[in-house]
Parts: C-alpha cells; sequence; structure tokens
C-alpha cells in the first residue's frame, strides 16, 4: 500500500495563476524526489453544507475558491524522506507567508493511509 499527503486550502480566484505556477513548481520538485503521484485541483461542485463542507472547512470567503490536493508516496518512511529534502530545497526555501498566493492559517493537511487501493 501507499501513503498520501491530503491538502485543502482556499485560494483567492485572482490568485489561481500564481498558485498553479507555485503548485507545477513544488510539484516537480517533489516529483523529483521520488513521489509517485502530485495533484492539485479546483472546486467545480462543492457547497456549504449544514454542519460541515470543504468551503466551511477554510472559512471560505467570497470571491475565493477551495483547491483539494494530494501527493501519492511508496510508504510512510519515503514521504518523510522526500518532504525533509522538499524542505530543504533551496528552490523553495525562499517562499514565507507573505509569499503565497493563499492564506497558509486556512489550510490544513494530514498524511494518510490508504485502506482500499484499486
Amino acid at each position: 500500500m501507499s501513503y498520501v499527503d491530503g491538502f485543502v486550502l482556499p485560494v483567492p480566484e485572482k490568485n489561481l495563476a500564481a498558485y498553479r505556477r507555485l503548485a507545477r513548481k513544488a510539484g516537480a520538485i517533489w516529483k523529483e524526489y521520488g513521489a509517485l503521484e502530485y495533484v492539485e485541483c479546483v472546486a467545480d461542485d462543492v457547497q456549504p453544507g449544514k454542519h460541515t463542507s470543504f468551503p466551511q472547512s477554510v472559512k471560505l470567503k467570497p470571491g475565493e475558491v477551495v483547491v483539494f490536493s494530494w501527493i501519492v508516496y511508496k510508504s510512510r518512511a519515503q514521504r518523510d524522506r522526500i518532504n525533509k529534502k522538499v524542505m530543504a530545497d533551496p528552490r523553495l526555501a525562499n517562499l514565507g507567508p507573505k509569499d503565497m498566493p493563499f492564506d497558509g492559517k486556512r489550510m490544513f493537511w494530514g498524511g494518510f493511509k490508504p485502506v482500499v487501493e484499486l
């Protein structure tokens, strides 16, 4: 079985092009270090729910969209090794909160062990 990192974040619609550029750059670096798959998706059919939803999870504001992303690895150990290298990579080192085209305080993420893979 593989291992998956998942991310959900709000991106201002006006920053989608900048986000896409950053995601392409970051994705290429993750893949270079061994990630099996890197996917970034923009919400197309998500609605606020009664109790919770993608928009509510990131406190979505007018003019923003939800981005749902994931990275697939061979294993948790491989993920930990790859992420350590990515975080130390000088091509991403100069990215601080002010350089991001989204509000990182409303982003959430986590690592997941698949229970079904078809």
